[in-house]
């Protein structure tokens, strides 16, 4: 590897939320530190994923950052819901507005790191090196596109995207004919606005998503004020919510309530764009833990299809069935089950008729042939795990994450892994990070890392490590956790919580299904015991 021409303290991969407070926290307690961003500028997945109607399914008054209550007063978040193009410009203002540019370099895709028995040394793909007493993976949890494994895509003669990595500049999309493969949380937010503008759209679908309105609105000015005057309380009680943001929550168990209660608690929820307030809590009397009520929640939703697709095959086709509902991401739609009476939209159903080739003119099923001008990849990501395997990043034994993780993720609180001295990874597999509000989880293990970092220039330490034993401990009760709830049965969706979407890929729950308070308080007690569970040499 080449002799190092950036040397710091603090190393950062990734500038999304992540790594833009990993930096302000390491430059503000005296580290030099810089950032390794593969994009052009700030953002993390709110800079590659551009698609039509992108947007976050956590409210914009939650999905902002809590170390600067000025910006809280300043800010203004003009919808319920942020759109990509907003969350951006917020992130790219926090850039400017602390001053950390000049520790940012950008257009920079690190390919591989080893220790190198006292730094991480580090090459980007043009060769470029750089070394650090620390390395931190701020490179989140959605940022490895993955592309159907089938053969032909390079013959196709047509254009084609991943949601992924969408360009930069609009995409047209007027008088086309555009197939969108994949129905998971982007496909529902891209079908319904390609839709409006396509000649025709084919949507291929391969399983079917529960998703329930996501209430976006534009927010009144008395709402603002309100939430900026709140703002103080409201940040404390999200780092105790379970999914890291408060609001009040159902304190009945549906299921024990007549059946005619229960329609009009469940119709309202609908109606206000509230529906997964009865499954955003592990309490035992909502959906995600209790199965009677699960059921209730399923059954109006699969209903609800039935009520809106006026074809009742299709809404069929369109209906999950086989998993509890929650136990992949809940998808939050703006008239997507309405976009399939649209006369330009047709469903092709995956489980019955497969794709089993991309060809010059469109696309190969075992049953038919389609063609297409445009081809839209809705088809997700390696979760959590594949932005680590995806670099070559070797341990103190020379082995890679990839080759340590053959058998399954392993860390230790989700923000270390054994074998890999001074590394830390924020919102890594075995922390609450895709169960949660991300931006309360990545507050919380940048804070804890940066502990960690402190207590050993304290102590003198030079070296900190994952203790093997306690890291089996902790994934051992990460799972028994997910068995505490109907995540146990996550598996049966495909759903990329446990990485059942990826072939070959090991199939474990990955998240810390615990709640974020908790979770919390399982770190305080870690750190006010001296660290437990870490080695300091």
């Amino acid at each position: 590897m080449a002799k190092p021409t950036n040397d710091v303290d603090v190393l950062i991969v990734g500038a999304g939320f992540a790594g833009i407070y990993q930096l302000y926290r390491a430059l503000k307690a005296g580290y030099s530190a810089r950032v390794l961003e593969r994009g052009g500028d700030a953002g993390g997945t709110w800079y590659w994923n551009r698609y039509p109607g992108a947007r976050c399914d956590v409210p914009s008054l939650a999905y902002s950052v809590s170390y600067l209550p000025d910006l809280d007063q300043e800010w203004t978040w003009p919808e319920a819901f942020a759109h990509q193009s907003d969350i951006l410009k917020y992130q790219q203002h926090i850039v400017d507005r602390l001053q950390l540019r000049p520790h940012m370099t950008f257009d920079t895709e690190v390919t591989e790191t080893f220790w190198d028995g006292a730094r991480w040394q580090v090459r980007s793909e043009t060769g470029e090196a750089w070394s650090g007493r620390f390395l931190v993976m701020a490179t989140g949890t959605l940022v490895v596109p993955r592309t159907p494994n089938v053969p032909g895509l390079e013959s196709f003669k047509g254009r084609w995207f991943h949601t992924g990595r969408w360009p930069h500049e609009p995409v047209d999309f007027t008088g086309r004919r555009v197939a969108v493969v994949g129905t998971g949380s982007t496909g529902i937010q891209v079908i319904p606005v390609v839709a409006e503008e396509a000649a025709h759209l084919t949507v291929f679908q391969r399983t079917p998503k529960f998703t329930v309105p996501l209430g976006n609105r534009n927010l009144s000015e008395a709402e603002i004020a309100d939430a900026k005057a709140a703002y103080p309380g409201f940040r404390a009680a999200n780092r105790k919510a379970d999914y890291g943001y408060h609001f009040d929550r159902p304190t009945y168990d549906l299921s024990k309530l007549p059946p005619e209660e229960q329609e009009r608690l469940m119709q309202e929820a609908w109606d206000r764009g509230r529906f997964n307030g009865f499954l955003t809590s592990y309490a035992p009397n909502l959906g995600i833990v209790n199965k009677a009520v699960n059921d209730v929640l399923a059954d109006f939703v699969r209903r609800k299809i039935a009520a809106v697709v006026k074809n009742p095959e299709l809404a069929e086709t369109l209906t999950p069935r086989g998993y509890p509902i929650g136990v992949n991401r809940l998808c939050r739609d703006t008239n997507y089950y309405e976009t399939f009476n649209r006369a330009n939209v047709s469903l092709v159903d995956n489980l019955k008729d497969p794709i089993v080739a991309i060809t010059s003119r469109g696309i190969d099923t075992e049953k038919a042939s389609y063609e297409f001008d445009d081809i839209i990849f809705a088809t997700g990501y390696d979760a959590m795990t594949g932005p680590l395997t995806s670099i070559d990043i070797r341990g103190s034994d020379g082995r890679s994450v990839r080759e340590a993780w053959l058998a399954g993720a392993r860390t230790y609180l989700g923000v270390a892994t054994a074998g890999f001295p001074n590394m830390f990874i924020i919102t890594g597999p075995g922390g609450p990070s895709v169960l949660s509000n991300a931006i309360v989880t990545i507050e919380q293990n940048v804070d804890f890392i940066t502990t960690v970092m402190e207590h050993m220039s304290k102590t003198g330490a030079t070296t900190v490590s994952a203790d093997p034993g306690a890291e089996e401990a902790w994934m051992q009760h990460v799972q028994d956790v997910s068995l505490q709830s109907l995540y146990r049965e996550a598996h049966k969706a495909n759903a990329w919580y446990t990485g059942a979407n990826v072939p070959g890929k090991k199939v474990q729950f990955l998240p810390f299904a615990g709640g974020v308070g908790k979770y919390e308080v399982i770190t305080d007690e870690v750190a006010a015991e001296n660290y437990r569970g870490f080695v300091f040499a």
